[in-house]
């Protein structure tokens, strides 16, 4: 399951223990409003939902994300150049957390691993510790830039011109089904899953709920079982168009610098 590719980064950011592998913001906090995408509502459903995702091209909102093993939730600050995302995963046997937060050029990686590996060396010298990457230095790192995909973390835009099909079922509400295959960067899948899905990726049923203003506010995949992984739901939600906070870095005294075994992970 992808969340933009920026977020392999951060997966990758699991493996930087040893045996795990076989500004301040220059911007500032004062609230704007986002543009409305229309006067009006579009009356046809499906230029409604593309409507809906221009603020999320704007940059200045917050989100949440939750699948079957996998909670987040994030802040995008364009005006600031700053961004966050945290995010648990894993499930009984194993979980793991992690944090990642930007403030151009700079970027900030936590990571707990959880009990589980607590006797892995180099385990406690990371632990409640951001790794703080240098953009100079990690230069070839494709994935420490969270802006370079866009500020859409499910890439609905994407998603909403595959539409399949799509009607209005109620006021600001609406279902249908996408094809997957379409779209560039999905939260939905990567490539293996595609393959596993078979001609159901060319279906996939959704709902999407937009807020008074127009913007999307909801949004709901359902992900039939495809080889080792079970149907499951996967929601995102948006809110605070074009007020969100900007993102302060982390205190000093809980930030190590980033090890060269962190730069090639992000290669």
């Amino acid at each position: 399951m992808n969340i933009r590719r920026w977020s392999v980064g951060l997966i990758a950011a699991t493996l930087l223990v040893p045996g795990l592998a076989a500004c301040n913001n220059s911007g500032g906090d004062s609230p704007s409003t986002a543009s409305s995408p229309e006067s009006v509502i579009p009356a046809d459903p499906k230029a409604a939902l593309v409507a809906s995702t221009k603020g999320l091209a704007e940059g200045n909102f917050t989100f949440t994300i939750a699948a079957d093993s996998m909670t987040g939730k994030g802040t995008f600050h364009k005006p600031s150049n700053s961004a966050q995302m945290s995010m648990t995963m894993g499930g009984e046997d194993f979980t793991m957390d992690f944090d990642l937060i930007q403030i151009q050029p700079d970027t900030w990686v936590k990571v707990d691993l959880g009990e589980l590996f607590a006797g892995i060396p180099g385990m406690e010298a990371i632990k409640d510790k951001y790794q703080h990457l240098d953009a100079a230095k990690a230069k070839d790192a494709k994935n420490l830039d969270i802006f370079k995909d866009g500020t859409d973390p499910a890439d609905a835009a994407g998603m909403f011109e595959g539409l399949a099909e799509v009607q209005k079922t109620g006021e600001g509400t609406y279902s249908g089904t996408f094809d997957l295959t379409s779209v560039k960067d999905s939260v939905a899948a990567d490539e293996d899953m595609l393959k596993e899905l078979g001609d159901k990726a060319k279906a996939i049923p959704f709902t999407a709920k937009l807020d008074a203003e127009g913007w999307l506010s909801e949004l709901v995949m359902s992900l039939p079982a495809a080889g080792e992984t079970k149907a499951q739901d996967i929601k995102v939600t948006y809110a605070d168009y074009g007020s969100a906070t900007a993102v302060q870095k982390p205190p000093a005294d809980q930030v190590i610098e980033a090890s060269e075994q962190t730069y090639e992970m992000f290669k």
